[in-house]
């Protein structure tokens, strides 16, 4: 790209690793529990908050970035938020209490929110709509690599020293990232902010929060059946109701109602909802799978979860281009191929190898990384300029919400069915037909033996978890199968603004 400036590839490389920190820092965190349990003598339940918290306070903060731009400009917002969000992760890996910990985490949630949102509103802004498909690819490396590189590299750091290093790790990327930021950024925007919504804030804040504790919670609390969820479900519903109503009856609402009657960035904000669940979901249950079913060692597994970051990389050397060429068959085509994926990792049984595990992710990475750019160009190509940073904050808002809403969907999918399929199993399985009793005793031994009793129903418990995933792998191949029709809705012609 010859046509861009000096100060235009310090923006790229600026956001882009900006971006990649966030999400880094973000999803390490995962890997190093187990280490964070025993030193912070936390439950299996409180420990889970370690993650909940920092979700429900971003979540929350990131509707606050478009107003946040127009008060402090872009380089005030970006290098606040990136020495915020350094600053309370060295904290959280000082912390010596479970208490300490949620506070710092929290913190680091709130700080670190704008950084996603306005970092892709600043290459929308900083770049002609023709090189959107380029520089979105481009900083998509920072968006998708993160969260691939954070638990491999937070693993191995963590088994090398200890769990407080993952955070500590995240201070020269830090330092590094606010310098480029304070360098490569100006203050557009400076200035226009319009008198805060404070109402509005305080109503989405609580429907997001109740939503989130919700989702997170909902499971281990057996969900309708507790008093907690059924009052973080009334509060959702009522205070997003609350919510709808004010935007659209304010002078000077949080969200204008203006950017969703644009028809291409609503559509976009609906596949960004999916794509941020398809996103993490192989994440989340591959893991588990890998160590508790295959006794795979946590290095192994980082490597090939990491093998969806090999498609993502993939995909940019052809992205780009096909954008250009036609932006709803890219996006049509890179759904196509997660749904693919998806039903492979479904096709998958308990004696997969490496290479099932390897190809798979690979599949799944290429297809999100053919669909994320032209959603991205599609979504933003007919709204209006001064709405960008308020759009890009809708965005991240509602990728996030997908993630951890159909994550949660997933591991209900997962432990239900693994439950029934371990009722159904040991319905199977009688001690008086020698013809369902036989082909066990090959495999694990004399019946009279005292063990064998404990190895059957060790055995009936992985062939049932086995099941559970593979039903949760449908879920994702559902989604992704319902989404790719979705691509056609958008329009190709540009709007004036």
């Amino acid at each position: 790209m010859r046509s861009f400036t000096l100060r235009q590839w310090l923006i790229l490389l600026t956001v882009q690793f900006s971006t990649l920190l966030f999400g880094a820092t973000m999803t390490s965190v995962a890997v190093i529990l187990p280490q964070m349990k025993g030193a912070l003598s936390a439950t299996q339940d409180q420990v889970s908050w370690i993650i909940t918290f920092n979700l429900v306070a971003t979540a929350i903060a990131t509707p606050l970035t478009g107003w946040l731009a127009s008060k402090l400009g872009w380089r005030n917002l970006m290098v606040g938020s990136i020495i915020g969000f350094t600053t309370f992760s060295v904290l959280a890996g000082a912390s010596e209490s479970l208490e300490v910990m949620l506070g710092t985490r929290v913190a680091q949630g709130v700080l670190g929110a704008p950084i996603f949102p306005l970092g892709q509103a600043i290459i929308l802004a900083s770049f002609s709509r023709a090189q959107h498909p380029f520089v979105l690819m481009a900083w998509g490396v920072g968006g998708v690599m993160g969260p691939i590189l954070g638990p491999l590299f937070g693993g191995m750091i963590a088994e090398l020293f200890n769990w407080r290093w993952a955070f500590y790790m995240i201070l020269p990327m830090g330092i590094i990232a606010a310098l480029f930021a304070f360098v490569a950024l100006s203050n557009e925007e400076k200035g226009s902010a319009h008198k805060f919504d404070y109402l509005g804030f305080c109503l989405i804040a609580i429907a997001i929060g109740a939503t989130q504790l919700m989702f997170d919670r909902g499971q281990r609390l057996d969900w309708l059946n507790s008093y907690e969820i059924q009052l973080e479900l009334l509060l959702a519903v009522v205070f997003f109701y609350l919510f709808m109503v004010h935007i659209l009856t304010s002078r000077h609402a949080l969200f204008e109602p203006a950017t969703f009657k644009d028809r291409n960035f609503t559509i976009g904000v609906i596949l960004a909802t999916i794509m941020g669940a398809l996103q993490f979901t192989p994440m989340v249950l591959f893991p588990p799978l890998l160590q508790e079913l295959r006794g795979y060692p946590d290095a192994i597994v980082g490597y090939l979860i990491s093998a969806r970051g090999m498609g993502n990389f993939l995909s940019f050397f052809f992205v780009v281009q096909f954008t250009r060429f036609n932006p709803r068959l890219c996006l049509f085509s890179g759904l196509v191929m997660q749904s693919i994926a998806a039903l492979w990792m479904a096709s998958l049984d308990i004696n997969m190898t490496t290479t099932d595990v390897f190809w798979t992710n690979v599949l799944h990475g290429v297809g999100f990384g053919t669909a994320y750019t032209p959603m991205a160009v599609l979504a933003f190509s007919t709204l209006s300029p001064r709405l960008l940073t308020q759009g890009n904050a809708i965005f991240a808002l509602l990728r996030l919400l997908g993630s951890s809403i159909f994550i949660s969907l997933t591991l209900v999918v997962f432990f239900r069915s693994s439950a029934e399929a371990g009722v159904n199993l040991n319905n199977l399985i009688d001690a008086f037909d020698l013809r369902n009793l036989s082909v066990w005793i090959d495999i694990l031994g004399d019946a009279d033996q005292p063990a064998m009793h404990m190895r059957l129903l060790a055995e009936i418990k992985q062939q049932a978890s086995m099941i559970g995933y593979i039903n949760a792998f449908y879920l994702l191949t559902i989604a992704s199968t319902i989404a790719a029709p979705l691509a056609f809705l958008f329009v190709t012609r540009r709007s004036p603004g």
